[in-house]
């Protein structure tokens, strides 16, 4: 199979935290991505004041560079270490406020009002708890999304966009018998028949 033996592979949601305890986070980009330099047309559209959704956000530059455009920002991250140095690395000022609909979930929202980071599961969001979305920069999310969880992630996601969004998705192409993933290699033919 094209997936080779990933198919089975599971990351628990400890693991992600153990990765930002111990500053194994190669997959953050302190300048920023360069394909959402490029494609930032793409994603915005020449629309202004957009509402836009990071899902398993990390500390990600990208959200400040989006609000400091005037567009609202949506992330989701299970790791709460993360989310406080989003904040701290950008010297903003936030408040944290737990979630009612969601046991054990924290939201942290800048004082500005701007950037709202959920800590929590992704799968525990939905359209009723943070709303729909004009656009989603899906960096590294379906990526480190389990195999298994695809197909659940990908519905989730459908569920939260506009009818007229932009959807900007990045994947990694390589051997997948050769690395066990993550990121998981997600073939083309599988985002297609995921998303349409």
């Amino acid at each position: 199979s094209d997936v080779g033996s990933q198919k089975e592979r599971v990351v628990t949601e400890e693991e992600w935290l153990q990765k930002w305890e111990m500053g194994n986070i190669g997959f953050h980009k302190e300048q920023g991505h360069p394909l959402l330099q490029k494609y930032m047309d793409v994603l915005l559209n020449g629309r202004s004041g957009l509402r836009i959704f990071f899902p398993l956000c990390g500390k990600a530059v990208e959200m400040k560079w989006l609000a400091d455009m005037g567009h609202s920002v949506v992330g989701v991250e299970v790791s709460e270490q993360a989310v406080k140095e989003f904040f701290s690395e950008h010297s903003l000022p936030y408040c944290e406020e737990p979630v009612p609909e969601i046991s054990g979930a924290k939201m942290f929202q800048s004082t500005s009002g701007n950037i709202s980071l959920y800590c929590c599961s992704i799968y525990d969001l939905s359209s009723l708890i943070v709303g729909k979305f004009d656009g989603v920069w899906d960096r590294g999310a379906l990526v480190a999304v389990n195999p298994c969880d695809r197909q659940r992630y990908a519905s989730l996601m459908i569920s939260l966009v506009e009818k007229n969004s932009s959807y900007l998705l990045v994947t990694v192409s390589y051997d997948p018998n050769k690395h066990k993933g993550p990121p998981f290699y997600v073939p083309e033919s599988e985002i297609k028949s995921l998303f349409g």
